[in-house]
């Protein structure tokens, strides 16, 4: 089914622009010609707090709305903060996909995760999976909010006849990413840490090192994980606006990824490589491997015509040379 694109100039308020997501749609966005869009910084508007999300949307008055803010982090982070993750997600979910319906918007595409589902669930992952079993323990806070947003556009749907489209990417990364190596995710965590092995600089504890240092890793790298370029994640996101609407899924659900995963193991030494880090990897096997497996059954959106384009390896490459290249901007002090 082909619905054709929006008017280029609809009023477009994508909610989360700098983050990883968020700026690969924004990027989408600009190419495919849309011309009206509108953003927001957390300083200008906080998606946590009702009246001011209230506000925006009776002043800007959006005729589409994407979903792409959320509180994210990997599995240090969302050990340690729990509350954190379901408290500001849910409220952020909430007050936009409440505040969109309230004022008449009538398209919403919600950017979700693949952590909504079981722990244990069959692989790879069916849309249909959601809600059969419990959730990885690790990150169950954030995968509840999740699935609340999923619920909020599963209800307006039913009961109000909105076309709120729930999208569940696999794991992402690429430019923008996030490198903190206390709340990013893997990838992007093992580009940091080859990276700054590779030239000899002091570990996260401030003990000297020589270049090449041995790098050590969570866990026993056994479980397999499935990643998506950003930018195809955002390619998908446009493709679905123009061909897909929320009353022909099931449930208004639909994954997004490759279909394809890789160990730990073997994603760290596609990064080694990339990083032209030569010295050890060491694996920390006190630390928790989280989900043991995670792949999403994409056919679904094969069947609507859509397949990502960036391999992985091609996809890591690119990705430590936009690192790369932030490094060196804040070396030399460019804003």
């Amino acid at each position: 089914m082909t619905l054709g694109a929006p008017p280029t100039d609809t009023r477009i308020y994508l909610a989360g622009h700098r983050g990883l997501v968020g700026g690969a749609i924004l990027r989408a966005l600009e190419v495919a010609g849309y011309k009206n869009l509108i953003t927001r910084t957390h300083a200008e508007l906080d998606l946590t707090e009702q009246q001011a999300v209230r506000d925006f949307f009776a002043e800007e008055q959006p005729e589409l709305v994407f979903l792409a803010a959320a509180k994210v982090g990997g599995i240090l982070a969302n050990w340690e903060a729990p509350y954190e993750f379901i408290r500001e997600n849910l409220a952020i979910e909430l007050n936009v996909i409440h505040e969109a319906w309230r004022s008449g918007v009538k398209r919403l595409l919600f950017l979700g995760s693949s952590c909504i589902y079981p722990r244990e669930a069959p692989q790879p992952l069916k849309e249909e999976y959601l809600l059969t079993g419990p959730l990885e323990e690790t990150n169950r806070p954030y995968a509840l909010a999740k699935i609340a947003g999923i619920e909020l556009c599963r209800s307006l749907n039913r009961e109000y006849g909105t076309d709120y489209l729930a999208l569940m990417p696999t794991n992402l990364y690429g430019p923008g990413d996030n490198f903190d190596l206390k709340t990013s995710h893997v990838l992007p965590a093992m580009i940091r840490k080859f990276h700054e092995a590779k030239l000899g600089l002091p570990d996260n504890q401030g003990h000297e090192r020589k270049p090449h240092a041995p790098v050590t890793l969570w866990g026993t790298g056994t479980p397999r994980r499935e990643l998506l370029y950003v930018d195809d994640l955002a390619d998908a996101v446009i493709f679905l606006l123009e061909h897909a609407r929320a009353a022909d899924l099931p449930e208004g659900l639909i994954n997004v990824g490759t279909g394809e995963d890789v160990t730990i193991r073997e994603l760290a030494a596609l990064v080694q490589q990339a990083v032209g880090h030569e010295g050890d990897i060491e694996w920390d096997e006190t630390k928790p491997d989280g989900t043991p497996r995670k792949v999403m059954d994409v056919s679904v959106l094969a069947q609507l015509g859509w397949r990502p384009k960036v391999a992985l390896r091609e996809g890591i490459r690119r990705t430590y040379r936009w690192y790369e290249e932030r490094r060196e901007e804040r070396r030399i002090g460019t804003p």
